[in-house]
């Protein structure tokens, strides 16, 4: 593959990733999917009262809509694919929660290793698109 191949390619994926943050960031202001959100932060991350769990989802949702735009500016783009990959494994706790409670969660709780190798795969991504 040459060199003009690729970096269309990485573009395209880039933009592709970008959106997908910035949907889902946007899906965590939604009342519905803010709710269910709260409810996947598992009761030993929740905090001592200071801050609500809803506040949290509001927050990686600010996060994610960030780190989605900042992919698409060069200035910022290697500091948002670091911060996304962060990002990523500061949610997880939560997604492993849900997977430990399918009666809960239903079609949300992908299960353990599906939901890590996914994650694992699309941090790589992110580092690909902000990197390249």
């Amino acid at each position: 593959m040459d060199s003009v191949t690729f970096g269309v390619g990485v573009l395209v994926l880039r933009i592709l990733i970008a959106v997908v943050f910035i949907g889902m960031g946007v899906n965590h202001f939604v009342p519905r999917s803010a709710r269910t959100m709260a409810a996947m932060i598992p009761p030993w991350l929740r905090p001592d009262g200071r801050v609500t769990p809803l506040t949290l989802v509001y927050v990686t949702g600010v996060c994610e809509i960030a780190g989605g735009l900042g992919l698409l500016f060069p200035p910022t783009r290697m500091l948002a694919g670091v911060a996304l990959v962060v990002f990523l494994a500061c949610v997880f706790p939560a997604n492993a929660y849900a997977a430990q409670h399918r009666e809960r969660f239903g079609a949300l709780a992908v299960p353990l290793v599906p939901r890590l190798i996914g994650q694992v795969v699309l941090a790589a991504l992110v580092l690909l698109v902000a990197f390249f």
